[in-house]
């Protein structure tokens, strides 16, 4: 067998290897290079020329542009060296490569291979081999429509567009492409001065969607950065990059939870969404068809309109390969992203079928897929009874449990922080309008003693404040904020004096220590409430102990 060479290049350097995949946004650290996920066995290491071995990544989308700047600044990784499929990081490298003529290599080899060059401690890639495993690229075998061929001979962003969506399908084995509905832009997020350059040039190059397009969470709050501090050396390139989105006709929807606006996809409908909870949500609750395109991958198929046919795409591709069983159920609303966390570490690179869950709403179903999507790289789960799939597993599908033990372990990882907390953070992702009406109940006839924020999209502080729910929220003492998400916010609007924060979202208490530098502490949303008025995380509840 031979190695793939997904993006060809030579490069040598010492191998730094992990069995572990890894998130680059909020996992790396683009100013440094230094890997900032405080829960991967690589925490602290710097990856900056090093050949980066791992099964494949994992979690966000906005990984391809936290690579890309790395490339662009001098800080990435000698070479990527993967064991199985992976999009996010590879296209990254791809658009360093095509826009901005920068080489970084990457491979996929065979896990016998891949074993021998970690093993060696230090990787040598040539065109053609590295450490003497021969390499073959993947080319031909894509079959085009004249529609297609038409845009490949069309004008410069359009070409570029279908350049890159060509050289993907070419790397993921996909013999054609597919029409899809719509795209969700996950890009538009200022993880660097790289995504800036990227979507100002294809701006500047006229380019314009050709699907309907709606936008994720960014940066700033777009009309009232400036009245909050944020600073103009961050605010400005921030609303520059939401601008030149919307220049190429996306919608500023911004949120990090399109399933929640009415443009949301119906079952078996293609779509091309980014935002790693959106599309596990889309696959998994809506029953919509998307891979978890990375960033820039968005904008280039809302620009053609047209998306490689591979992964779950194909129906065969969405059967579960995994069978976990759920030997414990909790008592209340913390039990969800608990479980997808313990879910995502049972299935770290497949398909997984959940069983012995007898109904989730929809919100339970939202913070599930958004914690699973932060310790698997799937693009999406089933749960047997609820989600709207019956697909057979596959045969030879892995079996596992899930027991109280595997939900108690991920309960103390993500309380590591002090009993005593400063902030309240709610929204990761944004809050549906039940989740806030919920959170107004709770809070009626009390006072938050320390900050609360809650980020939510336009759509649903919109209605939030015609409902009058908003108005409970605040006399509360619950900042709402809309724009940003928990994941993309920044000081001055995340409180510069925060020591200590509480969460009721798995995803955030996973990427919250390395995004914001702080401690942290989860619970229910009950324990967040109470935690807003007095200033003290709870203790692991009873259905835990």
């Amino acid at each position: 067998m031979t190695g793939i060479a997904l993006v060809p290049g030579t490069a040598s350097g010492p191998v730094i290897a992990s069995a572990e995949g890894l998130s680059f946004w909020g996992g790396v650290d683009p100013a440094t290079g230094v890997v900032i996920d405080a829960h991967h066995p690589l925490h602290g290491r710097c990856i900056t020329g090093a050949v980066l071995m791992m099964p494949t990544s994992r979690g966000s989308c906005t990984g391809s542009g936290v690579l890309l700047d790395l490339t662009l600044t001098g800080r990435a990784p000698a070479a990527l060296i993967f064991r199985e499929a992976e999009d996010i990081l590879t296209l990254g490298a791809l658009i360093a490569g095509r826009m901005f003529d920068r080489s970084l290599p990457v491979l996929r080899l065979a896990p016998a291979d891949f074993d021998a060059v970690a093993a060696s401690g230090h990787a040598a890639i040539s065109e053609g081999a590295v450490n003497g495993i021969a390499l073959s690229s993947r080319a031909g075998g894509l079959t085009l429509t004249e529609a297609d061929r038409a845009m490949l001979a069309g004008d410069p962003p359009t070409r570029l567009a279908m350049e890159v969506i060509c050289a993907m399908a070419a790397n993921q084995g996909a013999t054609a492409l597919t029409d899809v509905t719509q795209a969700h832009i996950d890009g538009c997020i200022y993880a660097s001065a790289a995504n800036l350059r990227f979507a100002e040039a294809m701006a500047d190059m006229g380019a314009r969607v050709r699907v309907p397009t709606t936008m994720n969470a960014i940066s700033v709050d777009r009309a009232n950065w400036q009245a909050q501090g944020v600073p103009p050396d961050f605010g400005i390139p921030a609303s520059r990059l939401a601008d030149a989105y919307v220049r190429m006709g996306a919608c500023p929807s911004f949120t990090c939870a399109p399933y929640l606006l009415d443009s949301a996809p119906g079952a078996g409908e293609p779509v091309a969404w980014a935002e790693s909870n959106a599309v596990i949500y889309a696959n998994s609750v809506l029953g919509a068809r998307t891979v978890k395109h990375p960033d820039f991958l968005d904008l280039m198929i809302a620009l053609t309109g047209r998306a490689p046919l591979s992964g779950v795409y194909v129906t065969e591709n969405r059967r579960p390969a995994c069978i976990v069983d759920v030997e414990h159920r909790g008592g209340d609303d913390a039990f969800w992203p608990l479980l997808g966390y313990a879910l995502g570490l049972k299935a770290p690179d497949r398909i997984p079928l959940l069983r012995g869950i007898d109904r989730a709403s929809p919100d339970e179903m939202k913070a599930l897929c958004a914690a699973f999507g932060t310790t698997s790289a799937a693009p999406m789960l089933h749960v047997e009874g609820v989600t709207p799939e019956p697909l057979p597993p596959l045969k030879g599908a892995d079996r596992a449990s899930i027991m109280q033990a595997d939900l108690a372990a991920a309960w103390r990882q993500f309380n590591r922080g002090p009993e005593r907390v400063d902030l309240v953070a709610l929204g990761s992702p944004h809050m549906s309008l039940d989740e806030c009406r919920a959170l107004a109940a709770l809070a009626e006839g009390r006072r938050a003693g320390i900050r609360t924020i809650v980020t939510a999209g336009r759509d649903i502080i919109a209605a939030a404040r015609a409902e009058g729910t908003l108005a409970a929220l605040e006399a509360f003492g619950a900042s709402v904020i809309p724009d940003l998400c928990w994941c993309s916010i920044s000081e001055p609007v995340f409180p510069p004096e925060t020591r200590a924060l509480m969460t009721n979202s798995g995803k955030y208490a996973h990427y919250a220590p390395g995004l914001s530098g702080r401690a942290v502490r989860f619970g229910s949303l009950a324990d967040c409430v109470a935690a807003a008025v007095t200033g003290r995380a709870a203790s692991m509840p009873g259905w835990l102990v």
